[in-house]
């Protein structure tokens, strides 16, 4: 479901990583590295690539001094990261469009889901924040508007304005959408990882800090 006040759309976007080769179970033929907007209106194979996505987002090779040893098995192996690592990541953030003008601001590299209660420190907190690098989006508050630059190291970088209630409604509008995603997931799960399903569901709410009350504002 997208929000729009009234030109301006902003959604929840994840990174997508590579499918080729995964076998596990069934995802999407989307583009890798591009971004996949999440919602409660995914179809069963994009929920399947954005927990893809999520799990590879945090496979990581394990220390040494790793107390929970990878299991054998192909499946609890891709998921050890998602299920046992105490951070985690959903690469990706907010992606907003002013679908009058046709600009559109997205979330730089190394952003993540999880980092998105940054868009609330401008409304509420020093007025400004910075959402990862090449490019490197940037909003700021300016009294009742707030500024939304494409790219801060661009001396010519388009830009978003919109009114900073606005903008309000609009990140929690993308915070319920986030939940009817979580929703689809865990029924998704329920069925493609029954053996996973509640701890993957419980993995996927902190790797998008949905199980943070500071979003719900």
């Amino acid at each position: 479901m997208s929000h729009t006040l009234p030109v301006i759309v902003l959604q929840p976007v994840l990174e997508v990583s590579d499918p080729s080769g995964f076998t596990l179970w069934p995802v999407a033929g989307i583009e890798p590295y591009g971004f996949l907007p999440l919602s409660g209106a995914l179809t069963p194979t994009e929920v399947g690539t954005a927990v893809m996505s999520i799990a590879a987002h945090n496979d990581v090779v394990p220390t040494a001094d790793d107390h929970t040893p990878r299991p054998a098995d192909p499946l609890g192996a891709f998921l050890h990261g998602l299920l046992t690592q105490d951070c985690l990541v959903a690469s990706g953030g907010l992606r907003v469009t002013d679908t009058a003008s046709g600009v559109t601001l997205l979330p730089g590299c190394c952003n993540g889901l999880e980092e998105r209660g940054d868009w609330f420190g401008v409304l509420d907190g020093n007025g400004w924040a910075s959402f990862g690098h090449d490019p490197s989006p940037l909003a700021e508050r300016h009294g009742d508007v707030a500024r939304l630059t494409v790219d801060a190291d661009r001396d010519d970088s388009p830009m978003i304005e919109l009114a900073a209630g606005e903008l309000r409604c609009l990140l929690s509008g993308a915070e319920c959408d986030l939940a009817e995603f979580l929703a689809l997931a865990a029924s998704w799960a329920s069925r493609q990882l029954p053996g996973h399903a509640a701890p993957v569901t419980a993995a996927l709410a902190r790797a998008s800090a949905l199980d943070s009350p500071l979003f719900f504002q």
